[in-house]
């Protein structure tokens, strides 16, 4: 069976006290919208629409990963409306799925259960069962169990605010019926809005089967409307995420205090400690531990590596047994080989450190090529651009950089070198041998050190 998307994505969101559109809001370091733009991506429609309204421009130009069709909603008028304007633009299926921009963490896996649970002549429905369904509309059955309407909060009677079962507002629509049932809807609500809960309605009255597929994870269909209710939901999210990790065998000091931005792959016996963020795409290696109050984003991090606190790693590529910080910055384009050490206040870019060589101290190293054994004294940098253009340094293996020195690329240091500090290499450096810059001390033995002066105050009268 075919089948279409479609997303509802035109609200402002007034209660999120934000000027940014609410499926812009982020969850987990990514917009709502984009979450469940990526749970359509794992069900393959063939057609995917999205109701833009609010800052449409906006919405749109952050979604240019996804191949999607753009429905413009000038005037939001509910739910049922919504569905209105993007009907035209629809091609010809067999079923229609309805979704939210702001629920963002249904699965693409619930959706291929729902889909498949549906038949192309009948209406399906995500339903939850809740403890306090307070405010949600209920799925009303009959003696039978089917499904027979669903009942909003402010109309339901005593004992249908008793039933648990509720509406989640995810609904697979048959095409063939979509347009009659669309243009049947009437706004005579005290909001003039049309709601699409009424096709429900219209299903039965017409004899076509609804049908009810249940969510066990209620994370799953949990819409966003409120700062808070985003924070709450930023935090399940994280937690889940953590225990997933905790049951692979990750130690997670507090997983509390442990954001989730991405895909984290791990081996065994990972450890990680307080406020770590990993972000984008995330792979541990066996014995990994990670210090207090670390980043890290787009890095592979080898077999018993340690990065200790205070470090931020973007687009690292480390081997094992290496060793990072603390207060380590790692930058996109850098490859650590086994056992290589970066020390605390270094910052590496674009640069590849071979086996055993130390960084270890207050150095920026960029745009080089780094031997094995090689150490680098404090204070070291490499001068990679001109102004203008980006140049490389190469350090060959066994060379030996004493502190403070300017490497001015692009330069080469031959194997077994050695630079005495202080030295300010422009031109490249011979193997073996040793390179300084040399410098002519002065001793001048009448110089007298400032005195600060001091102002008398006048005494007040």
């Amino acid at each position: 069976m075919s089948f279409s998307v479609i997303v509802l994505a035109a609200g402002q969101g007034t209660r999120m006290g934000s000027s940014r559109p609410k499926v812009l809001q982020l969850l987990a370091g990514k917009p709502l919208l984009h979450h469940v733009l990526a749970a359509c991506r794992i069900i393959v429609p063939q057609q995917t629409i999205v109701v833009c309204g609010y800052k449409g421009e906006l919405v749109q130009q952050s979604c240019k990963a996804f191949v999607v069709d753009w429905v413009w909603q000038s005037e939001q008028r509910g739910t049922g409306h919504a569905v209105q304007t993007a009907y035209p633009d629809l091609s010809y299926v067999d079923q229609v799925l309805v979704l939210y921009g702001d629920v963002p963490l249904v699965t693409g896996a619930t959706l291929k259960q729902l889909l498949a649970a549906t038949p192309v002549n009948a209406v399906g429905i995500l339903t939850a069962n809740l403890a306090n369904p307070t405010g949600l509309g209920r799925i009303i059955r009959d003696a039978q169990n089917n499904v027979v309407a669903i009942v909003e909060q402010k109309d339901a009677t005593e004992q249908q605010r008793l039933i648990k079962e509720i509406n989640t507002g995810i609904y697979v629509l048959p095409y063939k019926y979509l347009a009659a049932w669309l243009a049947n809807l009437q706004a005579h609500n005290q909001q003039k809005e049309y709601y699409l809960t009424d096709i429900i309605a219209m299903a039965v009255d017409a004899g076509v089967p609804v049908l009810a597929h249940q969510v066990d994870n209620l994370l799953e269909v949990a819409g966003v409307n409120s700062q808070q209710q985003l924070s709450e939901l930023e935090r399940s999210y994280q937690m889940s995420h953590a225990n997933e990790l905790m049951t692979l065998g990750v130690k997670i000091y507090d997983p509390a205090r442990l954001d989730i931005r991405g895909v984290v792959t791990v081996g065994s016996d990972v450890e990680i400690d307080i406020n770590v963020i990993l972000e984008g795409d995330v792979v541990l290696g066996d014995n990994v531990i990670i210090g207090p109050n670390v980043t890290i984003k787009n890095s592979v991090l080898g077999a018993g590596t340690i990065v200790h606190a205070n470090s931020f790693i973007d687009g690292l590529d480390a081997a094992s047994d290496c060793q990072i910080g603390p207060f380590a910055r790692i930058r996109p384009g850098t490859k650590l080989n086994t056992k290589s050490k970066i020390g605390n206040f270094v910052e590496i870019k674009n640069a590849i450190i071979d086996e055993q060589s130390k960084i270890n101290h207050l150095s920026y190293i960029g745009d080089a090529e780094v031997g094995k054994r090689v150490n680098i004294g404090a204070g070291v940098i490499t001068c990679n651009y001109d102004g203008a253009n980006k140049h490389k340094t190469i350090i060959e293996d066994d060379v030996f950089v004493g502190s403070n020195c300017e490497l001015v690329a692009p330069v080469t240091v031959g194997k077994g070198a050695t630079l005495a500090a202080g030295t300010t290499l422009v031109k490249d450096a011979p193997a073996g041998a040793l390179t300084l810059t040399k410098k002519v001390i002065e001793i001048i033995t009448s110089w007298k050190r400032p005195v600060k002066q001091v102002v008398a105050q006048k005494e007040e009268i």
